[in-house]
């Protein structure tokens, strides 16, 4: 995918994000646990 021009990468397993790290990559990668754990807390701060 990043050899066809791919800008980012969803990491939508919970455990790809234990294999593969931004340092690896020279691409951006979105880590789905993070981003619905991180939406999860603002959520519950702001109620």
């Amino acid at each position: 995918m990043i050899a066809n021009d791919a800008e980012g990468v969803i990491l939508g397993c919970t455990e790809v994000p234990l294999l593969v790290r931004p340092k690896d990559r020279d691409v951006v990668l979105f880590d789905t646990s993070t981003i619905h754990a991180t939406q999860a807390v603002e959520t519950a701060l702001l109620s």
